[in-house]
C-alpha cells in the first residue's frame, strides 16, 4: 500500500515559497479578497472599481443590510461592466446577488449599485460586497475533493497558485511600466519639439519685427 511521504524537495519548496510570500507580504502582488460595505444613496449610483489583469477569475457576493427593516430590506439594482463598457452582470429588484466571470481584457472593472426607481425617496441603504479575485476566488475544498489531495499536497498546490499569481502580476506590472515609459518618452519628445518650434517662432517673429522697424525708421529717415 502506497504511503504519502513528504520529500526533502517538497519541504524546501514550501519553505522557499513561504520566504517569498513573507518578502512580498506588504505588496499587492497577489489578488486578495475585498469585503466592503457601501452606502447607496437615496438617489444616484454607488460604484466601486478594481484594476484587474487579463484572464483572472472574479467572484463577488452582495446583499442588502437594512437594520430598520430586516424582513423586507430595500431592493437594489446592480450592473458590472468591463474596461470597454461590456455588460458582464445586470440584476434588478434584488436584495441578494452574485456575479462571476473571467476577465478577457486588462483594465478597470466597475460594479455599480442603485436603488430601484420606486424606492428613490427612501433613506440610503447599506450594501455588503465580498469581492474576490484570482486565487481567493478558487474553491479549494472542491479542488481537494476532485484531485483527492489534502494536507501538505493541498498547501503546495495552493502555494503554487500563489507563486503563479505573483509571477503574473509582476509580468503585468512590467508591461504596464513599459507602456508608461513609452508614453512618457513620447510626451517628452513632443514637448522637446514643441519647445524647439516655439523658440524658432520667437526667433522668426523677432527678425520680422526688427526688419519692419528698420524699414520704418529708414522710411522716416531716422536712420
Amino acid at each position: 500500500m502506497a504511503e504519502n511521504k513528504i520529500s526533502r524537495s517538497q519541504v524546501v519548496a514550501v519553505l522557499s515559497i513561504m520566504v517569498l510570500l513573507c518578502l512580498t507580504g506588504n505588496n499587492n502582488f497577489v489578488p486578495v479578497a475585498e469585503a466592503i460595505w457601501l452606502t447607496i444613496p437615496s438617489s444616484g449610483t454607488k460604484c466601486v472599481s478594481e484594476e484587474i489583469q487579463n484572464n483572472v477569475v472574479v467572484l463577488a457576493d452582495y446583499h442588502v443590510i437594512d437594520d430598520a427593516n430586516l424582513q423586507h430590506p430595500s431592493a437594489i439594482a446592480a450592473r458590472v461592466t468591463s474596461p470597454y463598457g461590456s455588460n458582464l452582470h445586470h440584476n434588478e429588484n434584488v436584495t441578494v446577488g452574485q456575479f462571476a466571470f473571467t476577465t478577457s481584457e486588462a483594465g478597470n472593472y466597475m460594479a455599480c449599485f442603485w436603488l430601484n426607481s420606486n424606492q428613490q425617496q427612501s433613506a440610503g441603504t447599506t450594501l455588503s460586497l465580498d469581492w474576490r479575485i484570482g486565487i481567493t476566488a478558487k474553491d479549494w475544498e472542491s479542488v481537494a475533493k476532485k484531485e483527492k489531495i489534502e494536507g501538505v499536497e493541498l498547501d503546495l498546490k495552493r502555494l503554487g497558485y500563489v507563486v503563479q499569481a505573483i509571477h503574473d502580476n509582476l509580468v503585468y506590472l512590467k508591461s504596464r511600466e513599459a507602456d508608461m515609459r513609452e508614453v512618457s518618452e513620447l510626451t517628452n519628445s513632443r514637448v522637446a519639439w514643441f519647445s524647439i518650434m516655439s523658440i524658432g517662432i520667437c526667433i522668426v517673429v523677432s527678425a520680422l519685427q526688427l526688419w519692419h522697424l528698420t524699414l520704418y525708421f529708414q522710411k522716416k529717415k531716422l536712420i
